[in-house]
């Protein structure tokens, strides 16, 4: 640590889904920050890990522009996409296109869900000239293993010269107890009942890709990821899947912004067990090397094994006795947040 006042501290949240994107929290907490401390250098780096507010974060850091396009919502009702270019490279999340975040709760339901807009936003950006696709996966509705997506006309040939990496903060199989369908599908709204139609429905589609491709996905680990997208994607189009945080934080340069810090500060809406599963704090902890690292979250649970991971402060920005409905009004939330950027503040 620096000696005399100043000090340099890096503000590298994710987003608090349903609240405020990674940008927002970043600003609100830095901003705390630096009206408490003026003599402090306090760097905002907002984060994501290829799910939500991934275009935001390494768009900007490419370069590129953002791109529209109208495709089909999980229900096939037209939605305005956004998607980056820079030069030959694309940057998506397939949740601009089968979003959970069109779907009001009574509408969920995986059994009708379709990815079928995820196609047509390749297709969008493929006729932008993108050659190279860098593809988040996260917050779908669907788990239609990827076979939405598969019937957009000349999907395949259009894309056969494309390479693709997909940004990723999980890994489950295909099928089976910890599968696609098992973990997420009641998350999406499918009922106890419909899970095993489902199951039925992705092992029946994985039989189709190997048969047209050769390519296994129930060996394939990861190929549950996004409602079985991931396993499409390997199949039809060679998709190597990476660590969404990690390639993330070396698109952006975060070891050498974060490299001389005295401390970082990231957070997300719930730090639990997940966190440790490659989630937007844990990678910013891989890449501390030393650095002190305090997370700041809306909720903070399993606190001795989030400790144990190294994490030097954990700091809870919603009371306990705050509702949930309450706790995630942006008012509300930006005085916490400040609140608690002043707590985090401490650690110096």
């Amino acid at each position: 640590m620096r000696s005399g006042l100043y000090r340099k501290v890096i503000v590298a949240p994710d987003s608090f889904k349903g609240c405020l994107s990674a940008r927002e929290v970043a600003h609100i907490v830095a901003s705390a920050l630096r009206e408490g401390h003026p003599d402090w250098e306090v760097v905002e780096f907002p984060l994501a890990d290829g799910g939500e507010g991934t275009i935001d974060v390494v768009v900007p850091s490419l370069g590129g522009s953002f791109c529209k396009a109208v495709v089909s919502d999980p229900l096939g009702r037209p939605v305005t996409a956004r998607f980056g270019l820079s030069g030959d490279r694309a940057v998506l999340e397939v949740a601009e296109a089968c979003g959970l975040k069109y779907l009001a709760p009574r509408e969920r339901n995986p059994l009708v869900a379709s990815s079928y807009g995820v196609g047509e936003l390749l297709m969008a950006a493929r006729a932008r000239g993108a050659t190279h696709f860098l593809v988040g996966l996260g917050g779908t509705a669907t788990c239609d293993g990827g076979a939405g997506m598969m019937r957009v006309p000349g999907l395949r040939e259009a894309l056969k010269d494309c390479s693709f990496e997909l940004l990723c903060d999980v890994s489950v199989p295909f099928v089976g107890p910890q599968g696609a369908v098992r973990v997420f599908a009641p998350q999406k709204g499918a009922s106890p009942e419909d899970l095993p139609v489902l199951e039925d429905r992705m092992r029946a589609f994985a039989r189709t890709m190997l048969a047209e491709t050769g390519v296994d996905v129930l060996a394939l680990p990861g190929t549950g990821a996004a409602g079985g997208l991931a396993g499409a994607f390997m199949a039809y189009f060679g998709a190597g899947s990476v660590s969404g945080i990690d390639r993330i934080l070396d698109l952006t340069g975060f070891d050498a912004v974060a490299g001389d810090a005295d401390l970082i500060i990231t957070g997300e809406g719930k730090s639990d067990l997940q966190t440790l599963s490659g989630k937007v704090p844990l990678g910013v902890l891989r890449h501390s090397r030393g650095i002190p690292v305090a997370l700041l979250s809306g909720r903070v649970e399993n606190h001795d094994a989030l400790a144990a991971a190294g994490f030097s402060r954990l700091i809870q920005v919603s009371p306990d006795n705050l509702p949930l409905e309450e706790a995630i009004k942006p008012a509300i939330a930006i005085v916490l947040l400040r609140k608690a950027a002043y707590t985090a503040s401490q650690s110096l």
